[in-house]
């Protein structure tokens, strides 16, 4: 007997749809069958390969060229894995080709660098680098806590102590520890984009 309102319409839908959640039972048989539909239908696409599934209806000839051979591939293979990427290092120059401008801006850093005098915001303390730190950099000083710096004061001159095309790692001797502070060319000038300590 055909279905001839919507209400019955929807009812049989709703049957059809709820038919596997009437017991465990349906319910992994139902998921079984969808999850060998999806399995076969994954394995019949790889079958075909992508130049098959991708020209459609193969023509009468069954894919053969007039002479009877089997046409050459129409695209080359995607390779599978890319070759080794050498670990890129710096070529170093020597020490006495270190930019004069970029020491004076890791001395400049250091003397802002240090704990500030008591009373000092970390914001104020942040303006005071800002014009020798690069912004990436910035953020990254946004989360110290100015308070936490052991030392207080520069004790030295600062000397380049590895030095690169666009970047120098200068050494600044403080009361506490020796900061070692990479500074890189940027569009801006020369400007701190990191530290360590010794």
């Amino acid at each position: 007997m055909p279905i001839r309102t919507p209400h019955g319409r929807s009812a049989a839908y709703r049957a059809i749809w709820a038919w596997p959640l009437r017991s465990p039972l349906r319910l992994a048989v139902t998921t079984a069958l969808v999850i060998a539909v999806a399995v076969g239908a994954t394995f019949a696409i790889a079958a075909l390969g992508p130049g098959r599934a991708a020209s459609g209806p193969a023509d009468a000839s069954g894919g053969l060229t007039s002479d009877g051979r089997a046409p050459a591939a129409a695209r080359t293979p995607t390779p599978t894995m890319l070759p080794p990427v050498p670990e890129l290092t710096p070529s170093q120059l020597p020490l006495s080709a270190a930019p004069r401008a970029a020491v004076e801006v890791a001395a400049r850093w250091a003397g802002a660098w240090v704990r500030p005098r008591a009373g000092t915001t970390a914001q104020e303390w942040l303006d005071g680098l800002r014009s020798t730190t690069t912004d990436e950099y910035l953020g990254v000083l946004s989360g110290v806590d100015p308070e936490n710096i052991p030392a207080t004061r520069v004790t030295g001159e600062p000397r380049p102590v590895r030095v690169a095309a666009r970047s120098v790692q200068v050494e600044v001797p403080t009361d506490r520890l020796k900061l070692l502070v990479l500074v890189v060319r940027t569009e801006d000038g020369w400007r701190v984009a990191g530290y360590d300590r010794e």
